[in-house]
Formats: C-alpha cells, structure tokens, sequence
C-alpha cells in the first residue's frame, strides 16, 4: 500500500511582521523521503510544524491524503495521530521510564489499556535497537538513545507521515549513525517521511526529492543527484559550496 502523499499548497506563515513562509507550494509523494536543506532561519522548520498544526498559517492549504487539514472544524488530535513528529531535542519524560514514555500516548490518546500500550510499546523499542531498555529511565540513556526513544513514542501511534525537525542536530557526531540507521529504516520500509536536516549524505542517499528553502521560498528542488551535481540556483550552488 503506497504512503500517504502531502501537499502544501500557496502556504504563507508570518510571526508579527516578519513572513517567514512565503507562498511554498510543495508536493510530498506517498512512501518517499522528502529532505529539506537550507540555512538557519530560513523556515525550514516552521513548515514543517505547519504540517502537524503546531503552526498555523494564515492563507493556502495542505492536504494530508488529498483532505485539507486546515479547513474549518478539522480535529486536529486526529490530524496529529495521523503525523508523527521527532524534535531536535527528545522532549521525552524524566519522571517516567523508557516504557511509560512510548506507551503514555496510546493510553491517553487511543484509550488503550496498559498491556495492550505497553505490548505495543516493546514492538516499537525492538524497532528502533532499545529492547531491553524499557525499565530505564531517559537520563541513564545516551542523547542517541533518547532521540529513538521519541521515535519510537511517534511510530507507536501508527502515523502515516513521519516529520523530523533536525533531530540529529543535538547529538555529539559518534551518536548520530544510530538514529540516521532507524530513519534509513522507516524510509526503506516505504513510511511518507519529510525530514529537516543538515546531514547532505544522508539526504543524497536516502530521499527521492531534496528541497532548498531560502528566506522563506522554495528556491530549487529535484531529485538528490540533480541536486548535488548540478544545482541550478546560484543560491543553491554557494549554499553547497560552504556546507559540502
């Protein structure tokens, strides 16, 4: 069964005066990764909370399996069931052990009962290399460890689309190879997954389209090899130049 397609269509997004999205029109096919690249502040990230309603933008639309999740009367805990989000920091919780923190959200969320969330829960730390690790809790783990712990809270949920926001970018680089290993994973198995990120080989080798955004627009996207080897932009070209 192919993934679920995204589409963000005419989206303008601004904080105060400052527009920080300017009018991105973008189509994310279903069962393939669609990295995203560009500098600090360029609204790569806030796009991207768009898609899960974390940010709402003034004007445009954005299509999650061809239904408009901005229209009127949308639940969006629905629409956050359905698109699972990975942070640059775990956001995970202290107080609670590896388990409770992946089960939490099928309880309160899908009224699953404890041994039906935590059955569950196991599943998906055996996914993302943390079996055995249930009864621990998020400090004694390494910050590579707790980054699969939240992606494991996400894939618990069974989303359709899977968001990353630089999620390897708070790691120290030793730790960054085990999570890029999970998402290589998820990409291979065919999840919709769109990925913020500043590691240019794993999107070369991994997406099936990379997009450069810059002061808020889509200034050129293709696939990776088109991207890399002949970036077309000017833009686009000096970006490269200073981060390859």
């Amino acid at each position: 069964m192919p993934g679920t397609p995204v589409r963000f269509e005419n989206i303008v997004k601004s904080f105060g005066r400052v527009e920080v999205l300017r009018d991105i029109t973008l189509d994310v096919p279903g069962g393939v990764t669609t990295c995203i690249v560009g500098p600090s502040g360029s609204g790569k990230s806030t796009l991207l909370r768009c898609a899960n309603l974390l940010e709402r933008p003034q004007s445009g639309r954005i299509l999650l399996g061809g239904a408009d999740i901005l229209a009127a009367g949308v639940d969006i805990d629905a629409v956050r069931a359905r698109v699972g989000m990975v942070f640059q920091h775990f956001h995970l919780f202290s107080h609670m052990s590896v388990l409770d923190n992946v089960a939490i959200a099928l309880r309160k969320v899908r009224g699953q009962g404890r041994d039906e969330a935590e059955t569950a829960a196991r599943a998906k730390l055996a996914d993302v290399g943390l079996a055995g690790f249930e009864s621990r809790r998020p400090s004694a783990l390494s910050g590579g460890q707790q980054q699969r712990v939240a992606i494991a809270r996400a894939l618990a949920m069974e989303p359709e689309v899977m968001l990353f926001d630089e999620a390897t970018s708070a790691l120290d680089p030793e730790l960054v190879k085990g999570v890029l290993a999970v998402m290589r994973d998820l990409a291979g198995g065919g999840m919709t997954m769109i990925v913020v990120t500043h590691e240019m080989r794993f999107a070369r080798e991994v997406a099936g389209q990379v997009v450069f955004i810059d002061q808020g627009r889509i200034v050129e996207h293709a696939p990776p090899d088109a991207f890399f080897d002949h970036p077309q932009h000017p833009r686009l070209r000096h970006f490269l130049e200073q981060v390859l």
